[in-house]
Protein backbone atom coordinates (compact mmCIF):
# COMPACT_ATOMS: atom_id res chain seq x y z
CA UNK A 1 0.00 0.00 0.00
CA UNK A 2 1.31 3.41 -0.97
CA UNK A 3 0.38 6.66 0.74
CA UNK A 4 0.68 10.35 -0.13
CA UNK A 5 0.69 12.61 2.94
CA UNK A 6 -0.93 15.96 2.29
CA UNK A 7 0.91 19.04 3.51
CA UNK A 8 -1.12 19.18 6.73
CA UNK A 9 -0.32 15.58 7.72
CA UNK A 10 2.27 15.58 10.56
CA UNK A 11 5.83 14.69 9.60
CA UNK A 12 6.09 12.74 12.85
CA UNK A 13 3.48 10.34 11.50
CA UNK A 14 5.19 10.20 8.10
CA UNK A 15 8.43 9.20 9.83
CA UNK A 16 6.62 6.66 12.01
CA UNK A 17 4.96 5.06 8.97
CA UNK A 18 8.26 4.89 7.08
CA UNK A 19 9.99 3.22 10.03
CA UNK A 20 7.20 0.62 10.01
CA UNK A 21 7.97 -0.10 6.34
CA UNK A 22 5.20 1.86 4.63
CA UNK A 23 5.76 3.44 1.23
CA UNK A 24 4.82 7.06 1.88
CA UNK A 25 5.70 10.34 0.21
CA UNK A 26 5.01 13.72 1.77
CA UNK A 27 3.92 16.89 -0.02
CA UNK A 28 5.70 18.91 2.69
CA UNK A 29 9.02 17.39 1.65
CA UNK A 30 8.86 17.55 -2.13
CA UNK A 31 6.01 19.87 -3.24
CA UNK A 32 5.10 22.35 -0.49
CA UNK A 33 2.34 24.76 -1.45
CA UNK A 34 0.91 22.57 -4.23
CA UNK A 35 -2.86 22.85 -4.71
CA UNK A 36 -5.23 20.08 -3.60
CA UNK A 37 -6.21 19.26 -7.18
CA UNK A 38 -2.52 18.56 -7.93
CA UNK A 39 -2.30 16.32 -4.88
CA UNK A 40 -5.25 14.31 -6.21
CA UNK A 41 -3.76 14.14 -9.68
CA UNK A 42 -0.44 12.91 -8.32
CA UNK A 43 -2.13 10.34 -6.06
CA UNK A 44 -4.08 9.08 -9.07
CA UNK A 45 -1.00 8.77 -11.28
CA UNK A 46 1.11 7.14 -8.54
CA UNK A 47 -1.78 4.95 -7.29
CA UNK A 48 -1.48 6.33 -3.74
CA UNK A 49 -3.91 6.77 -0.87
CA UNK A 50 -4.11 10.39 0.29
CA UNK A 51 -3.69 11.07 4.02
CA UNK A 52 -5.11 14.46 4.96
CA UNK A 53 -6.70 16.70 7.57
CA UNK A 54 -8.28 18.80 4.77
CA UNK A 55 -12.04 18.44 4.37
CA UNK A 56 -12.00 19.82 0.80
CA UNK A 57 -11.13 16.47 -0.75
CA UNK A 58 -14.69 15.18 -0.52
CA UNK A 59 -15.98 18.14 -2.50
CA UNK A 60 -13.17 17.91 -5.05
CA UNK A 61 -13.84 14.23 -5.68
CA UNK A 62 -17.62 13.86 -5.35
CA UNK A 63 -18.89 17.26 -6.51
CA UNK A 64 -16.23 18.44 -8.93
CA UNK A 65 -15.25 15.04 -10.30
CA UNK A 66 -11.49 15.62 -10.10
CA UNK A 67 -8.87 12.87 -10.27
CA UNK A 68 -9.74 9.82 -8.22
CA UNK A 69 -6.87 8.57 -6.01
CA UNK A 70 -6.49 4.99 -4.82
CA UNK A 71 -8.19 6.12 -1.61
CA UNK A 72 -8.50 9.00 0.84
CA UNK A 73 -8.13 8.95 4.61
CA UNK A 74 -9.50 12.18 6.04
CA UNK A 75 -8.61 12.71 9.69
CA UNK A 76 -11.34 14.78 11.29
CA UNK A 77 -9.87 15.40 14.73
CA UNK A 78 -7.03 17.33 16.29
CA UNK A 79 -4.20 14.91 17.12
CA UNK A 80 -2.71 15.02 20.60
CA UNK A 81 0.75 14.25 19.17
CA UNK A 82 2.44 14.17 15.74
CA UNK A 83 2.51 10.34 15.90
CA UNK A 84 -1.18 9.86 16.68
CA UNK A 85 -2.43 9.70 13.05
CA UNK A 86 0.11 6.96 12.24
CA UNK A 87 -0.94 5.01 15.33
CA UNK A 88 -4.57 5.32 14.27
CA UNK A 89 -3.68 3.92 10.82
CA UNK A 90 -1.89 0.96 12.42
CA UNK A 91 -4.97 0.30 14.56
CA UNK A 92 -7.30 0.36 11.54
CA UNK A 93 -5.10 -1.99 9.55
CA UNK A 94 -5.29 -4.56 12.33
CA UNK A 95 -9.06 -4.82 11.77
CA UNK A 96 -9.75 -7.89 9.67
CA UNK A 97 -11.16 -6.95 6.27
CA UNK A 98 -10.65 -3.20 6.71
CA UNK A 99 -9.69 -1.62 3.39
CA UNK A 100 -8.49 1.88 2.47
CA UNK A 101 -8.25 1.22 -1.28
CA UNK A 102 -11.25 2.48 -3.23
CA UNK A 103 -12.68 4.19 -0.17
CA UNK A 104 -13.08 7.69 1.24
CA UNK A 105 -12.42 7.05 4.92
CA UNK A 106 -13.34 9.62 7.56
CA UNK A 107 -11.49 9.08 10.83
CA UNK A 108 -12.90 10.79 13.89
CA UNK A 109 -11.63 10.39 17.44
CA UNK A 110 -14.33 7.87 18.36
CA UNK A 111 -15.52 6.44 15.03
CA UNK A 112 -14.64 5.70 11.43
CA UNK A 113 -16.93 6.03 8.42
CA UNK A 114 -16.31 4.92 4.84
CA UNK A 115 -17.85 5.68 1.49
CA UNK A 116 -16.82 4.13 -1.83
CA UNK A 117 -14.95 6.42 -4.17
CA UNK A 118 -16.51 7.00 -7.60
CA UNK A 119 -15.12 4.71 -10.31
CA UNK A 120 -12.05 6.00 -12.11
CA UNK A 121 -13.05 7.29 -15.50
Amino acid sequence: MQFLANENFPLGSVTRLRKAGYNITAITEDSPGVKDREVLKRANIEDRIVLTFDRDYGELIYRRGLSIPAGVVYFRFTPTSPDEPAEYLFKLQRIKGFEFRGMFTVVEAERVRQRPLPPKG
